[in-house]
């Protein structure tokens, strides 16, 4: 039965799999986008500030999904290196750099990638919708949200 569960930690490349696909599809989805942002401005060069806030909305977006696809990367290479073959922080640069050496570490990273994703979000919605009672609602929700995350990842034990 020991020997059953010693290699069930090998299943767990499925999810590394599908987080390591997600992330590529993620990256070449934002290059994509980023060229045809890119040629919209070439295009039509923004010349008021409606075109540049919509210009900014558009960044913005583009800057989360980036985050996000760094975020499955993030799952990918860490579920790797705890699960599959594991190693030091200090033997791998990328958990090195990330201060990853256990699945508590992976979960404060996640947690803390979240909340920023959380603040893109609002400010793009700032940006596009501006001053309204809807933000302040959608301000508040996303405070609320961020305040119960770092509530969260303070108390998680070790």
């Amino acid at each position: 039965m020991e020997n059953i569960f010693k290699s069930s930690r090998f299943l767990v490349i499925v999810a590394v799999f599908t987080s390591a696909l997600s992330a590529a599809l993620l990256y070449c989805a934002s290059l994509i986008i980023i060229f045809n942002v890119g040629a919209d401005f070439l295009q039509a060069v923004p010349t008021t500030a409606d075109a540049g806030k919509a210009l900014a909305v558009k960044l913005l977006k583009i800057l989360d999904l980036l985050l996000i696809a760094i975020t499955f990367q993030i799952i990918a290479v860490s579920l790797y290196r705890l699960f599959i073959r594991p190693r030091t922080c200090e033997d791998s640069t990328f958990l090195g750099a990330l201060e990853i050496s256990s699945f508590h570490d992976l979960k404060i990273t996640l947690v803390q990638v979240a909340v920023v994703i959380l603040v893109i979000l609002f400010l793009e919605h700032a940006v596009e919708v501006g001053a309204t009672l809807e933000s302040l609602y959608f301000g508040l929700a996303v405070g609320v949200v961020i305040l119960a995350s770092v509530h969260a990842w303070r108390h998680m034990k070790h």
